[in-house]
Order: structure tokens, then sequence, then C-alpha cells
């Protein structure tokens, strides 16, 4: 039984850093296209809404990632109730992303034909 629980010490420690590196990749992403988009802005890109859109979306994904990988070391029930709540939302953030760069991309086309 000790070597099991040792084992699984182990296991829960590296899904903890696992987790860390995913969401803190996810911020970095985040924080580098915000910046990318206020710069953008200054120069009137007019692509800037679709860039920001793909980064967020992007980094969401990270997010996403990182609260999936939480639900390996979930114990209790209300623990994982509000992951899923959370990925969930994560979840439909992305979603609705998503279409707004389809119909960023859309608008774009358009404008391109004119």
């Amino acid at each position: 039984m000790g070597f099991y629980n040792t084992l699984e010490s182990y296991f829960v420690i590296f899904v903890q850093y696992g987790i860390f590196c995913v969401e803190v990749i996810g911020v970095c992403v985040l924080l580098f296209t915000a910046f990318k988009a206020v710069i953008s802005l200054f120069r009137k890109n007019p692509h800037t809404r679709l860039e920001l859109a793909e980064g967020i979306a992007l980094a969401l994904e990270f997010k996403l990632g990182g609260e999936v990988l939480r639900t390996v070391i979930v114990r209790e029930k209300s623990e994982l109730i509000t992951l899923g709540a959370i990925i969930a939302l994560r979840g439909a953030l992305t979603f609705l992303i998503q279409w707004e760069i389809k119909n960023e991309e859309k608008k774009m086309a358009q404008d391109r034909k004119r």
C-alpha cells in the first residue's frame, strides 16, 4: 500500500506541474496576442479584430486543456461539478469566439471582392 500511495503522490505532483505549464502557456499566448493587437490597433490594421479573436481562442484552448487535465486528480463530486461548469463556460466562450472569427473572415472576404 505504501508504494501505491507514493506513486499516486508523484502522479498528482506531475499532473499539477503539467496543469501549471499548460495554463502558463495560455496566459503567455493571451498576453502576447493583446500586446500585438494594441500595436496593430495603432497601425490601423483592418485585421486586428480577427487576429485578436484567434489569439484569444488559442489561449482559451490552452486554459481548457489545463482544466481537462485537472479532472484527472479530482477526488470529490463537488470539485468535479465545479470543473465541469468551468469547462462548459470555457467551451462556450471558445465556440462564440470561433463563430466571431468565421463572421469576421466572411466580412473580410466580401470586402476583398468589392
